[in-house]
């Protein structure tokens, strides 16, 4: 690719990601001043910083955003039920006004338009249909810091376990540290997190007594629902570690390093275990989507205040704005982590940082 192409595809890119991050910054609180300084900053980084990888993402975020909203009206309006029903019987009057009031017609795709004008216009997420006098972002920034605190550390978690595990296990195949590896990596696969979470529940909490079951109010009320969360990407990840640390040793570099004489473990550490993490690298944004959307249940297993919770009871309610605001915010958060995971990437394999 030219040098012209690569510069235009960079102003493209950092372009598309001010303008995100415009759109999404009015909605989450600033003001109109502050979220045009966030969103020049944003663009001027991400265009001159962004490995290629991450600026062709950006070249489909927009459409995959709005496809994502448009579908997301569609289902909701496809569900039975109503966000006026209520046990006593309104009016049709009466549900026209309130439709009238809320921005809230009988058709999904009218639905759509209506949202993305406020979303994009007026930099709103909309009122909540359920919470009288509460608008949506007022509803779910209490929320945010929770469920990234909560999303984070069981990503720590994930990353630590699993590269420990995978690794040590690579190292020595056929060993019984491999063996007990893949059977451990396979448990953590196929349980489900709403029964991890409840054995570990039972355990630690009502039979030991040492955590709280449920609640938020300090660090111990994040132990059980991190781990929880943390166990399926942790297993995962303890698989692709070990048969990235496999490959990477039988590479004709580590033979090199080994015949100069170097230590093991500075051969490993130096030479082997970033080669090893590629893999590892390349999932850690499915592994963040699969803990952003496994809180849901984990949130509301452990009574945890995080945006989950929100979801659910939007989807119960059928609170078309609250499903929306949670929905597009996941989506933005997965969207970040996968331009930081190709930033990464970028970083360990320096050849995805060239232009094809």
């Amino acid at each position: 690719m030219s040098a012209g192409h690569a510069a235009w595809r960079r102003v493209l890119g950092g372009t598309l990601l001010a303008l995100l991050v415009l759109v999404f910054a009015r909605p989450l609180g600033a003001g109109l001043h502050a979220a045009v300084a966030l969103a020049g900053a944003s663009g001027l980084a991400g265009g001159a910083l962004l490995p290629p990888r991450a600026l062709r993402r950006l070249a489909f975020l927009v459409p995959s955003l709005a496809l994502l909203v448009l579908l997301t009206c569609l289902l909701m309006y496809v569900a039975p039920g109503s966000p006026f029903a209520s046990e006593r019987v309104a009016a049709p009057q009466v549900e026209q006004a309130l439709r009238a009031q809320y921005g809230v017609p009988r058709s999904g795709v009218a639905f759509f338009a209506v949202y993305m004008e406020r979303l994009v216009v007026e930099g709103s997420l909309g009122p909540s249909l359920k919470v009288q006098g509460r608008s949506v972002a007022q509803l779910l920034l209490p929320a945010l810091p929770v469920s990234l605190a909560l999303g984070g550390l069981a990503l720590v978690l994930a990353l630590g376990v699993g590269v420990l595990v995978g690794v040590r296990a690579g190292l020595r195949p056929g060993s019984l540290a491999d063996r007990a590896s893949l059977a451990l990596t396979l448990v953590g696969i196929a349980l489900p997190s709403f029964v991890v979470g409840a054995l570990l529940a039972i355990v630690f909490a009502l039979r030991l007594g040492w955590l709280p079951v449920a609640g938020w109010g300090g660090a111990r009320h994040l132990v059980l629902p991190a781990i929880t969360l943390s166990l399926p990407p942790a297993a995962t990840i303890a698989r692709l570690a070990r048969g990235g640390t496999i490959e990477t040793l039988a590479q004709d570099f580590v033979r090199t390093a080994r015949a100069k004489g170097l230590p093991e473990r500075v051969v490993v550490w130096r030479h082997a275990l970033r080669g090893a993490l590629l893999p590892v690298v390349s999932y850690l944004g499915p592994a963040a989507a699969a803990i952003l959307t496994g809180s849901f249940v984990v949130e509301t297993l452990f009574g945890v205040p995080g945006m989950g919770q929100w979801f659910v009871k939007g989807a119960v309610n059928r609170d078309y704005s609250v499903v929306l605001g949670t929905t597009l915010l996941y989506a933005s958060l997965v969207t970040l982590l996968n331009l930081a995971v190709d930033a990464a990437y970028a970083w360990l394999d320096p050849r995805v940082a060239e232009d094809a």
